[in-house]
């Protein structure tokens, strides 16, 4: 499975590489590798079929618990073979979508590379690595939705996008990590048959962390508006984004973990609560929209929605439903959007009301949207029928909450059918005197793959027993825990009370067809109600914050060097007094001052120096005498050292002084004008920073002396400075030998520093240089 990932990383990196080699054909590698994948995947089969799975572990950082795990079961190979299977006819659909674009090998790298984490993620086996691919299918769908970046539409959906999905990551991060600690291990496999979990303290935070990272990729209230918006992205891409990959990540996690996290209340109402709402809100704004890839992506909340609500349930025959619908509903929505796509590229419109009669123009489009239309409605012999009939049974379930789940089913169920009928036959077959114009027919890359995917739904339909039944019967043992249990999917069941519910949807969905042109006139006087929906929210959210960063950062940052260093030191000593009095430390000042008679003259008159040079220089004006009374007070300093036994440290101070005033000497007439602080306040502001910082030092400087610590390091140093490093100066062998790498990095700065204070030199405004 490494070697699954590692090619696929490889490849979306060489895709611009190969599309500069082979231009429109790199089309080929970038299908071979999903259709590649996909084969090797099938391998498994056998395997995982006969119960069993496969584990892979590859160490990395063993000390942290990061290795690079794989475990590959019947819901991670389900997925898998999902993820590449579409993915395969994704990157086909691709080309004949942007056969022309320049940008052709760019979006095979971010493509290529969102399915390669899509497939890490749902493979890994250590939560460390599945919330890295987690996050990676964030950043690779950023770059996706943001692929046409010179719009800014794009650019603000891919923003949104990724601000949504990245904070929920970091709650998910956080609630795995609690997972972890909680189970005291770090791998999923393990884990997962730990059944006591639920009683653990970590157990509410953890859960409440998973599921804001699990919504909001998977699109749940009150985070859906940023799938809509997702709709900026090239249409190959929305395609594979609604039906097997980024939003069913959420799902999967969900389902993967439902074994250790299910059973609660919490987990119960919170799932049917949130997915019910979901699933209703997603099929009413769906019906709103005239926009065929807008009413896609709705459609598309509410079933995620209704598999949310599923999971809800909590039961076997729940999960089984789930994951049925789960397939039917990629295979149909894949083929719709990609449908949806064809159209747009052959008559350059996406609107519903200006498209008529498009089946004699564009046949293997509209026999794949009708196919995909009549799986969607849940109408005999498709998948989607099945799917449909299972949900029924799995709300009918439990009498504790079936007026609920039935409610979502039935509502999210009769708007599928009412798009199923406008998408898959109004499009396409409806009679009108005046069919829409086609550019171009759509090429045989617009058509094939979506044809196939509609057929799919249909051969599954027609034969669950041998195409669906084996790797789902296994699915949802994976999710269940329970080998004991069968799924048995067939296409009839006889006259039940199920197949009547059914009919019942597919005519409630026939008459919101039938009112849907009023429904879409009545639309835009509800937009006064979103106002103060999420999205809105959002945005003025955003623009809230980006106005107090301004202001913030306008007050903070004011291009006053003096501003910037009194909050720092500000900072620091407030760190270091609230860190030491937090303890109610004793400090002996009586003890200190008391040493203060042992002072001597000649320590007396240079202290006298130092205060009376600093006095002076705050009242003068002059930038010559600044720099000399600066340099007296560091010479006094240089003189300290020297009566306290430390002649290397007073040799450094005196070489730096001495620069320090040569080198102010001679660039003195290049510097600006003085200025003064404009009230006379300001200055003794500053003082009063100057004294803070100065009194923080001198309590740490005391404070340390009276409390200090013995360690072996300066015995240690005494000894093997001579001894092994063969220098007699301790300090100069410490910086070099014993700490060579922290000196090095120094050095490195200080050439850093030197070389942007030399190209600053060099820069001469007068002569026509740049500022």
């Amino acid at each position: 499975m490494i070697f699954i990932v590692l090619a696929g990383f490889i490849t979306s990196f060489l895709a611009p590489l190969l599309y500069r080699l082979l231009g429109r054909y790199v089309y080929v590698p970038m299908v071979l590798l999903p259709l590649a994948i996909f084969v090797c995947l099938c391998s498994f089969l056998p395997e995982v079929l006969a119960g069993q799975y496969v584990q892979q572990e590859y160490v990395w950082v063993s000390s942290l618990n990061i290795n690079l795990q794989f475990y590959l079961d019947g819901l991670a190979l389900f997925f898998a073979l999902l993820i590449s299977g579409f993915g395969t006819l994704v990157m086909l659909y691709a080309k004949g979508y942007l056969d022309d674009h320049p940008l052709l090998g760019r979006f095979y790298l971010y493509l290529t590379l969102f399915m390669t984490a899509m497939l890490g993620l749902v493979m890994s086996d250590n939560i460390f690595s599945l919330f890295v691919f987690w996050e990676l299918t964030s950043i690779s769908s950023y770059l996706l939705i943001g692929f046409k970046h010179k719009n800014e539409t794009s650019r603000t959906s891919a923003w949104q996008a990724l601000l949504v999905t990245g904070g929920g990551g970091l709650a998910l991060m956080g609630g795995l990590i609690l997972l972890g600690i909680g189970n005291n291990s770090y791998t999923l496999s393990d884990i997962l048959v730990n059944n006591g979990f639920i009683s653990h303290n970590l157990y509410l935070p953890a859960l409440i962390l998973i599921l804001l990272g699990c919504f909001t990729k998977s699109a749940q209230f009150p985070f859906h508006f940023w799938l809509p918006n997702a709709m900026e992205a090239p249409t190959p891409v929305s395609a594979y984004l609604h039906s097997a990959t980024m939003v069913k990540a959420g799902i999967y996690l969900l389902a993967r973990l439902s074994p250790l996290l299910g059973g609660s209340e919490v987990w119960q109402y919170t799932l049917l609560l949130v997915g019910g709402v979901t699933a209703v809100m997603g099929a009413l704004l769906a019906l709103q929209k005239t926009d065929v890839k807008a009413i896609l992506a709705y459609t598309t909340i509410s079933a995620l929605g209704l598999l949310v609500t599923m999971i809800g349930l909590n039961s076997e025959l729940a999960l089984e439903g789930m994951l049925v619908f789960l397939l039917a509903h990629a295979l149909y929505k894949g083929t719709l959007f990609m449908v949806a796509g064809a159209v747009d590229h052959s008559t350059g419109t996406r609107e519903v009301q200006e498209l008529y009669g498009l089946g004699r123009q564009m046949k293997p489009v509209a026999i794949a949207a009708t196919l995909a239309g009549l799986s969607m409605a849940g109408l005999l012999p498709f998948l989607g029928f099945i799917g449909k009939e299972l949900l029924y049974e799995a709300a009918l379930e439990d009498p504790a909450k079936e007026l609920l789940a039935f409610a979502v089913t039935f509502i999210a169920g009769s708007v599928f059918a009412c798009i199923a009928t406008l998408v898959g036959y109004r499009l396409f077959w409806s009679k009108s005197t005046n069919s829409s114009p086609v550019k171009h027919a759509p090429g045989a890359m617009l058509y094939l793959p979506p044809l196939l995917l509609g057929t799919a739904g249909l051969a599954f339909g027609l034969w669950p027993e041998l195409l669906a039944t084996p790797i789902l019967h296994r699915a949802a043992q994976s999710i269940t825990g329970n080998t004991e249990l069968l799924l048995e999917l067939t296409l009839w069941h006889g006259f039940t009370l199920v197949l009547g519910l059914s009919l019942l949807t597919l005519l409630v969905g026939l008459l919101l067809y039938r009112f849907l042109p009023r429904l879409h006139q009545f639309a835009p006087a509800l937009e006064a109600i979103y106002t103060y929906g999420p999205n809105n929210l959002y945005h003025k959210g955003i623009a809230g914050f980006l106005n107090s960063s301004r202001k913030f950062i306008g007050w903070l940052q004011n291009g006053y060097l003096r501003s910037y260093v009194a909050t720092i030191v500000l900072t620091f000593s407030g760190l270091v007094l609230y860190t030491t009095f937090r303890n109610k430390p004793e400090l002996a000042l009586a003890e200190y001052a008391s040493l203060l008679k042992n002072t001597e003259l000649y320590e007396i008159i240079i202290m006298i120096l130092m205060v009376a040079g600093l006095i002076f220089l705050m009242n003068t004006r002059s930038r010559l005498t600044s720099i000399v009374v600066m340099g007296l007070v560091g010479y006094s300093a240089a003189l300290f050292y020297i009566l306290f036994g430390a002649p290397d440290v007073a040799a450094t101070q005196l070489l730096i002084e001495t620069l320090t005033v040569v080198i102010f000497v001679l660039l003195l007439h290049k510097l600006p004008a003085f200025t003064y602080l404009s009230h006379v306040g300001h200055k003794y502001k500053y003082i009063f920073v100057s004294v803070i910082f100065g009194a923080t030092m001198t309590y740490v400087l005391l404070f340390t002396q009276q409390h200090a610590v013995g360690s072996p390091l300066k015995d240690y140093y005494g000894q093997a400075s001579y001894l092994e490093a063969h220098g007699r100066n301790i300090v100069n062998v410490i910086l070099v030998d014993f700490r060579g790498l922290d000196t090095l990095g120094e050095i490195t700065v200080l050439a850093i520093a030197a070389l942007g204070i030399v190209g600053l030199l060099r820069l001469n405004p007068e002569k026509g240089g740049k500022r």
